[in-house]
């Protein structure tokens, strides 16, 4: 065990990605129910949904558990750049034979200024909260720690480490550029591109926080190397997308389960913000050189998920968004309490043998 895991009250230092979208209630709390500190992300639903899967969540495990919101700044509307992309994406809509949009809104809140999310937060109290894309107001960090909430944010440079710290958070979370979904990046416009050991290293030693690897991990060997390193634990995510309590579509778990998962790629398309994925067809020819401007996150993500839907109606799977990470060829389609098992084993295994 470690501080953290103490602190935490869990078991083995092994935390479940949130992956908004993907995560659920049953995947979470088998994750906890293991002796890990499984995840959900309210971050993509209203207020009361968001509050009806704590509620789920903890139907199914009196274990901690960790809930994550995002706290991206919004982005603002520009008519000109939303048309000019909505003309990009028209051809595609017309292969489907749907009809492509005429105007975008924004299809995400920030926690930065969402108080009914808020006030679910400081209702449920869960015991983990974890912030991504960047820090909320330091009034809200604030509120969550009063009512004894341990706080998890994510950084991808040691600048943003440090503010993490400066802002009172418990433990940083050191998203390496290996990992699938989207880039916890504070300023988009900025990305350093660090990889996962070098982060690693940069936080343990210019911060005090405990540091959580996040980021490229799959399986035992990878949860030792980063603890090696000087992580208090590791974060998994594309390691848990095969597991059937997850909520990934057949296409997802096909793409995840072939040759495609050795290809991955960070790409602004599809959501107006870098994230990780499998390369399909959006990737390639959307994001093809020359492209116009994206709009940003939310907005960007309005025209992409009616795109990806568009297409799916038709029969074709190659606009989704398969978000994964480097590690994906190493997925395992075990039940998440099954690979919780195998990953403990597998990384005890390396400590003995080490």
């Amino acid at each position: 065990m470690t501080t953290l895991t103490q602190r935490l009250g869990i078991d083995h230092p092994i935390i479940q990605a949130p992956m908004a979208g993907t995560s659920t209630a049953q995947l979470a709390a088998q994750v906890s129910n293991a002796g890990g500190l499984g995840s959900i992300a309210i971050a993509a639903v209203d207020a009361s949904t968001g509050q009806r899967m704590i509620a789920e969540t903890r139907a199914l495990t009196s274990r901690p558990f960790n809930v994550n919101v995002f706290c991206h700044q919004p982005s603002p509307a520009n008519a000109g750049v939303e048309q000019a992309w909505i003309k990009h994406l028209t051809p595609y809509f017309a292969e489907f034979g749907a009809a492509a949009p005429t105007a975008l809104k924004d299809i995400y809140s920030s926690f930065c200024s969402n108080d009914e999310q808020l006030q679910v937060l400081l209702a449920e109290r869960p015991a983990v909260v974890s912030f991504h894309l960047g820090l909320p107001p330091q009034s809200r960090i604030d509120a969550l720690k009063a009512a004894g909430i341990t706080l998890f944010a994510s950084a991808t440079t040691l600048e943003e480490g440090l503010l993490v710290q400066e802002a009172g958070i418990d433990v940083v979370v050191a998203q390496g550029i290996e990992a699938g979904g989207h880039r916890g990046v504070f300023n988009p416009e900025q990305d350093q591109a660090i990889g996962t050991t070098a982060l690693v290293r940069l936080l343990a030693t210019h911060t005090r926080l405990p540091v959580v690897a996040a980021g490229g991990i799959m399986d035992g060997a990878g949860i030792a190397s980063v603890m090696a390193l000087g992580a208090s634990a590791a974060q998994l995510g594309t390691a848990f997308v095969l597991c059937p309590e997850s909520a990934a579509n057949a296409g997802y778990r096909s793409m995840l389960g072939s040759d495609r998962a050795q290809s991955t790629q960070v790409t602004t398309v599809i959501s107006g913000r870098p994230a990780r994925g499998m390369v399909n067809r959006f990737m390639r020819e959307v994001g093809a050189a020359g492209h116009p401007a994206v709009p940003g996150f939310g907005i960007g993500y309005d025209a992409g998920k009616q795109l990806i839907a568009a297409a799916a109606a038709a029969g074709n799977l190659e606009f989704a968004a398969y978000w994964a990470g480097q590690g994906a060829a190493l997925a395992r389609a075990l039940p998440a309490a099954e690979l919780f098992a195998l990953l403990v084993k597998e990384y005890q295994s390396v400590l003995k043998d080490g």
